[in-house]
């Protein structure tokens, strides 16, 4: 396993992956403006607007699905591993005298 992360094909894998939401919310907008842009010369300029809006809704949609996915792998990584939390370590009485001596 360590040696998958360490592959030059596994970082590439993994750069991609972060970009993907920044390309998918500025071609989403891209096609919202696109589309409003060709239903201009139909129905007026309001319709831009809407392109608009429809483009930067499907953006906020795209961040919620990321979102979504980052937390179910935060959860699947945290139910495997122990998390440790510092109010669970126990004190011994070792550690008492070490901090008695700072």
């Amino acid at each position: 396993m360590k040696e998958q992360n360490n592959s030059k094909t596994f970082k590439i894998a993994r750069a991609a992956d972060s970009l993907s939401l920044g390309i998918s919310m500025v071609v989403a907008v891209a096609i919202g403006i696109g589309l409003g842009v060709w239903l201009r010369q139909y129905w007026g300029n309001w319709v831009l607007f809407g392109g608009i809006a429809l483009g930067v809704l499907a953006a906020i949609n795209n961040v919620f699905k990321a979102y979504k996915a980052q937390k179910a792998s935060y959860d699947e990584l945290g139910d495997t591993h122990a998390i440790i939390k510092p109010n669970s370590i126990k004190k011994t009485a070792q550690d008492d005298d070490i901090n008695k001596n700072i």
